[in-house]
Parts: C-alpha cells; sequence; structure tokens
C-alpha cells in the first residue's frame, strides 16, 4: 500500500467513527412518558441533517415526530419528517437566522409533557444565529468576518457569540418547558458542550465582560450596536447566561457522542492492522498553524535520525483545532497552511509524508478537506515557479497544493470532529 493510500484510508477510518448514520441510532432517548406527549427535533450544525436522517430511521413509525435542523449550504439530505434548512457558514445569514427564529417560536410551545431532542454539531455557532433584542444580523456578520480572521480561538469567539444571541449559550435550554436531551458531536478541544455551537442547551460560565475582553484582546472593531448591547450586560442591564446550577439544566441532559479522540483511536487502529504503529499526540493541539507544524517537523526528525521518542515506521496522529492569523491574501484553511509549514520546516525530507484535513471536508473556506505533503512537494512545486515560503508568507496553502495536485476533495462529510492530521515517518 502506498503512503499515500495509507493517509486517505486512515482519513476515512477517523470520519467513520464519527459518521452520524452509525453512531447516533445507539444513543437515541425513550419516547416520552406519556403517550400524549410528542418529539420535537431542533438542531444546527455541519451534521445536522445527517443527525436528522438518522433519527428518522431509528424512530417508531407510530411515535409522534417533527423538527426543524439547520446545516450548511450544500450539507442537506432528503428527509420525511425532520425539515433541514440550509444557511450560512462561517458567517450567517438571513435563511439561519430566520430558522432559527422558528427553533425558538417551536421550542417554547413544548409543554411538561413532550420531549426536546437537539441535534448539536460543529458549524451550530454561525448557523444557529438569532440576534438578541436590539442586533442586526448585518452587525453579527461583520462581528464574525472580524473574529474570523483575527486568530482567535473557537471558544473565545463563542464566548461573544453568546452573548449576542437569543438562542445560543444555555437559552434555548431555558427557553422550553419539557425534558431535554441533546446529542453533540463535538468539534471542539475538550469536548465541553458548552463550546460545541456555542453550547444551546448547557450551561455557560462566561459573562459579558468576558465577550468584551475578547474584542478587545484580538483588536475587533465591533459595530456601535454590539459595543452598546454588551456594555449594558456588564452593567447587569440584560440578563446574562444561564449559569452552571441554573434550575433549568435539572431536566436537560448533554449527551456527547462523537469526539476527536474518538476518531484518532479509529485512525491508530486503522495504521495498526497495517502493520504501521501510531502514536496518538493529543486531540487538543491548538496554537498558529504554522507553528505547530514546525513541532512536527522537529519531531519527524528525531525519529528518522536518532529513533527517538519512536522508531520508524511510525504514523503521528493528532486532532485539535489551530489558528490561523490571515496576514496574506491568499487561499486556504489551518490545514493547507499547517502541511505547507511543515514543508518548508522538512526542506524535501526523504521518507516523510503527511496529510491534514478538517473532518467536515471543507478547509477554511475553500472546496477541498485539506492535503497531502510528499518528500518531493518542494521540488514540484519548484518546476511550476512557485515558491513555498512566498505563498506561506500569503497564508495560500491551497495555490501550493493545487498546483502539484495534493489537494484532498471529499466534498461535504456531513460530520464534524474536528482537524485530523498524521505525520507518517517510514
Amino acid at each position: 500500500m502506498t503512503p499515500r493510500e495509507l493517509l486517505l484510508g486512515s482519513f476515512q477510518a477517523a470520519l467513520a467513527a464519527a459518521d452520524p448514520l452509525k453512531i447516533v441510532g445507539a444513543h437515541l432517548p425513550k419516547l416520552p412518558a406519556s403517550r400524549k406527549g410528542k418529539t420535537l427535533v431542533v438542531g444546527a450544525g455541519k451534521a445536522a441533517a445527517a443527525m436528522a436522517l438518522a433519527v428518522e430511521q431509528h424512530w417508531p413509525a407510530d411515535a409522534p415526530l417533527d423538527g426543524l435542523v439547520i446545516t450548511r449550504y450544500q450539507h442537506g439530505l432528503l428527509t420525511n419528517r425532520i425539515t433541514v434548512i440550509e444557511a450560512g457558514h462561517p458567517v450567517p445569514d438571513e435563511s439561519g437566522e430566520k430558522a432559527a427564529a422558528e427553533i425558538l417560536l417551536r421550542v417554547k410551545a413544548l409543554t411538561a409533557n413532550d420531549l426536546l431532542l437537539v441535534l448539536v454539531s460543529g458549524g451550530g455557532s454561525s448557523l444557529l444565529t438569532l440576534p438578541a433584542d436590539g442586533l442586526v444580523i448585518e452587525d453579527i456578520k461583520s462581528l464574525t468576518k472580524q473574529l474570523l480572521a483575527s486568530g482567535a480561538p473557537i471558544q473565545e469567539m463563542n464566548v461573544v457569540r453568546k452573548h449576542l444571541s437569543a438562542i445560543q449559550g444555555g437559552r434555548l435550554a431555558a427557553a422550553c418547558r419539557a425534558p431535554v436531551i441533546a446529542l453533540v458531536i463535538s468539534d471542539v478541544t475538550g469536548d465541553d458542550p458548552t463550546h460545541i455551537a456555542s453550547g444551546p442547551c448547557a450551561p455557560d460560565t462566561s459573562t459579558y465582560q468576558d465577550a468584551i475582553d475578547v474584542i478587545s484582546r484580538y483588536g475587533v472593531k465591533a459595530p456601535k450596536a454590539i459595543t452598546a448591547h454588551l456594555t449594558r450586560g456588564a452593567a447587569g442591564e440584560i440578563a446574562e447566561t444561564p449559569k452552571p446550577g441554573d434550575a433549568v439544566f435539572k431536566r436537560v441532559e448533554n449527551r456527547v457522542i462523537a469526539t476527536a479522540h474518538g476518531s484518532l483511536q479509529a485512525a491508530a487502529k486503522y495504521f495498526e492492522a497495517q502493520g504501521i504503529p501510531a502514536a496518538i499526540l493529543g486531540d487538543s493541539v491548538t496554537g498558529e498553524a504554522r507553528e505547530v507544524a514546525k513541532v512536527y517537523g522537529a519531531v519527524a526528525r528525531e525519529i528518522q535520525h536518532h529513533d527517538a521518542p519512536w522508531r520508524a515506521p511510525v504514523a503521528l496522529i493528532s486532532g485539535g483545532e489551530c489558528t490561523v492569523t490571515v496576514r496574506g491574501k491568499g487561499r486556504g484553511g489551518r490545514c493547507a497552511e499547517f502541511l505547507l509549514s511543515l514543508a518548508v520546516d522538512l526542506n524535501g525530507a526523504p521518507n516523510i509524508h503527511a496529510l491534514a484535513c478538517d473532518t467536515d471536508g471543507i478547509d477554511g473556506s475553500e472546496d477541498n478537506a485539506g492535503a497531502i505533503l510528499t518528500p518531493d512537494a518542494l521540488k514540484r512545486a519548484v518546476a511550476k515557479n512557485l515558491n513555498a515560503a512566498d505563498l506561506l508568507d500569503n497564508n495560500d496553502g491551497y495555490s501550493f497544493f493545487q498546483a502539484i495536485d495534493s489537494l484532498v476533495v471529499t466534498g461535504p462529510t456531513r460530520t464534524n470532529v474536528n482537524d485530523f492530521r498524521v505525520v507518517l515517518i517510514q
């Protein structure tokens, strides 16, 4: 089996471990105790459509079930009982706002005899955007674009989003009189439901002042209405998000059903089945993608030259969510940035191959999941008059890997457990 086949095979194993159609059925709740009660399914995220379809496939045909979920454009699936709406990601839009408003309205109409089943996955922070009273979607769009370019970690971005929302930060659960069960596919380090899709059913420990501090820390110029809203919240003039210990959460359960670590374990088993030892370096790797790549390059060289801390062959597997502080005008997401930086650092070192892909099938805002790095990548790029270091300075990893035909294109995977990286030392 070639290195490319091994890398792609491990990625497919990782995706299968987080496939909603394979995993959701085992985590579905029992029907409401009262036969008079109904089950409402709502949700948001890149996996929302696949999760909704999985619910339909396993739910009794004679049991009341309907609902509405929001997913990214081109991520929808054909469902019969649960409506799927497509909306904007990573920047929210009016389609998502309208659908989120409908979700909140339907949740408020539930009674104590009903059941609310919430399907939560990565991407939900953007897709489930419903501005708080006094705010408009255009201001949320503007702020989101700036935060995305600032290099802020997703957890900090979500602190801001929660305090601008009428539905996130536990507010969806607070609006419901029925028992709430949230099935959560985690795309954040640590797998805390409060950070996944900005925690619509989870208690929130952050504050309005924390949101103000994030905006200040990353030099974001928030629209005046948003600044005024957060200032009023910090002054106690607007109610805070529901906190841990709030009575509302006594009838709420968040079940994390898929994680990055589960996918890394599946990939490790795949390599071991091919006779290649695997080492999981962690599911919570963060930091600037280009700097993280230099660490991986150093480890790979240590293995090659000194047989430590592992002997080759070995596959170094990791997950997490690196960041990219955008300074150039190129194309590409954090996976392409990681691999391009690794290419520059390794400088053509033999017998080292790598793959970095986002498990949602979209690296940044491009059409690829990620890319594959081969030892001859720099040589092939030079043959096309490309300078890897210059492209890295311009945040243009996509153009580099596109030119040497090394992009990985999967289309929407309809799941999301964060980034997946493998460095294979032969």
